[in-house]
């Protein structure tokens, strides 16, 4: 699975689906398969519920310190909602959310940075960061094709993920120091940093998101999800000077996100 084209190969025989797009590629919609009851419990979702009624499992992926990190990516506004992050940024939630906190920030917090970031960033504007992690032998590379390979087509996948919001503060928390990608702990690469104090991530199945994936298309990929239900503030320059430098999983701007999936049976119960 070295490219995105081999991964919709994979998907498609693995799950049987129509599967539509990388984890953090912005594809064109791939044809409507099954209903997405039948492809397994869809992600993002609403972390402060717990319903749902898909009872298509499959095994959990181990604590990220036991997988390789193997993508890093961010969209534009919160993929899922929580108290925290609740404000919608579209149309019922089409656009994702904001955090509480983008309301309250100062004006200095405020001001606008001298450069572009990411490709029209601002301060005051929320994303929602996953890191992306495998259960096979990768390194960090771009897109879902990164997290597989030949030797290990059907790996485990777990997405830890944060929301914040962006601020014009250095003494903000720094992107970099959350994203190296050359780091290896007992022999798996690791980001330097995924955030501990933004309460106790919530553990779900789930699929990937972005918005390729509607009630219509689903995602055939099947993750397991922590999601941190509450945000924090992200200086703007870090990410700017992130995604200017370039990194290893050549991102440099935010991408869409996938409208919340309310539907139960399109959801795994949150134990």
């Amino acid at each position: 699975m070295g490219n995105w084209n081999t991964a919709l190969r994979t998907c498609a025989v693995i799950t049987g689906l129509a599967c539509g797009h990388a984890l953090a590629n912005d594809e064109p919609a791939a044809p409507a398969g099954v209903a997405c009851s039948a492809a397994g419990p869809q992600a993002p979702r609403d972390i402060d519920g717990k319903a749902g009624t898909n009872t298509v499992s499959f095994e959990v992926a181990p604590a990220y310190q036991k997988l390789n990190l193997c993508n890093v990516h961010f969209h534009a506004q919160a993929e899922h909602r929580s108290a925290d992050y609740s404000i919608p940024a579209g149309e019922g939630g089409s656009g994702g959310y904001q955090c509480a906190m983008s309301k309250r920030l100062t004006a200095t917090e405020l001001k606008a940075p001298d450069a572009d970031i990411c490709k029209g960033l601002k301060p005051g504007d929320t994303i929602e960061v996953h890191w992306v992690h495998s259960s096979c032998a990768v390194k960090p590379g771009h897109g879902l094709g990164a997290c597989a390979n030949d030797a290990c087509k059907n790996p485990l996948l777990r997405v830890e993920a944060q929301v914040f919001t962006l601020v014009n503060d250095p003494g903000a928390l720094d992107f970099n120091d959350m994203t190296q990608a050359a780091r290896k702990v007992k022999g798996k690469h690791q980001a330097k940093k995924i955030p501990a104090n933004t309460g106790a991530p919530v553990q779900y199945a789930g699929s990937t998101t972005g918005p390729t994936f509607n009630d219509q298309v689903c995602s055939g990929f099947k993750v397991t999800w922590a999601v941190r239900p509450q945000c924090a503030k992200l200086d703007i320059t870090s990410i700017g000077a992130w995604c200017k430098a370039g990194n290893a999983f050549a991102e440099d701007h935010a991408h869409g996100v996938r409208k919340l999936v309310t539907n139960p049976a399109s959801l795994a119960p949150i134990k």
